[in-house]
């Protein structure tokens, strides 16, 4: 890993297309912006840690969770009653 001290202002490259510059620094956090090509996807960890535990989670439902499912959905719709 490369670790780096940045200013306000200043930027890192990576390789000829990608600039990442530090837009402001406050308290404890920074923001930084990137400039890279469209076809260069730019994700936050923590966003793709959740994603990939929300499949995972997704991915686990026992058989009879689908059974249910699939007896829900092929039930017709209750009649409205009066009342």
């Amino acid at each position: 890993m490369l670790v780096l001290t940045r200013k306000k202002g200043e930027r890192v490259m990576i390789g000829d297309d990608i600039v990442i510059t530090v837009i402001d620094i406050r308290g404890d956090g920074i923001r930084i912006g990137f400039d890279a090509p469209r076809g260069v996807p730019i994700q936050r960890a923590e966003v793709i840690a959740a994603v990939s535990a929300a499949n995972t989670e997704a991915a686990s439902v026992g058989a009879t969770d689908g059974e249910r499912l699939v007896d829900l959905l092929s039930k017709p719709p209750a009649e409205p009653t009066d009342g």
